[in-house]
């Protein structure tokens, strides 16, 4: 396995390798090394391979790598990798991000409606600015998420490297 590989897994959450063999076979060879390793908890759904942290180690912020192999010809296959927080934490914070910025346009528009009745609009105005503040705040609780689960993030990388290195 060479360098590019190893800096594409530590610089970016996604990666893809071709591999000059069947879909199917590379699939069980990755069963095969993740069963070996048990450090870590392994569940299949057809040609999707999602790893997690184990149980005792696990918290709110555990990320985990979800694989997928395609199928290019008869004899090539692709391995497309993802490593990120669980649905459950990505979804929390999609739908709290979606609320905020909905209520943050439904307030521009009362706090505009307000202004141009020449009514008072003191809480729409407040409320265009305490929202942008929740954004903020989110987004360092997200950061703090992530340096939590980077130790995890990290023992998950290099549990990949030794996957695709023994198959190679």
């Amino acid at each position: 396995m060479d360098n590019t590989l190893y800096n594409q897994i530590f610089l970016k959450p996604r990666f893809q390798i071709d591999f000059e063999m069947k879909a199917d076979l590379l699939l069980e060879k990755i069963k095969t090394n993740i069963d070996e390793n048990q450090k870590f908890k392994m569940k299949v759904v057809d040609n999707h391979i999602i790893v997690d942290v184990p149980e005792k180690e696990n918290h709110y912020w555990s990320p985990q790598l979800q694989i997928e192999i395609e199928e290019l010809t008869e004899y090539t296959s692709k391995i497309k990798g993802l490593f990120g927080p669980k649905p459950q934490v990505w979804t929390l914070f999609m739908f709290i991000h979606f609320g905020v910025a909905t209520a943050f346009l439904i307030f521009a528009v009362v706090a505009y409606s307000n202004w141009s009745l020449k009514k008072s609009g003191f809480f729409p105005i407040v409320m265009l600015v305490v929202l942008p503040l929740l954004w903020i705040v989110l987004y360092v609780i997200g950061s703090i998420g992530k340096s939590t689960g980077k130790k995890q993030m990290d023992e998950l990388k290099e549990f990949t490297k030794q996957i695709l290195k023994n198959i190679k």
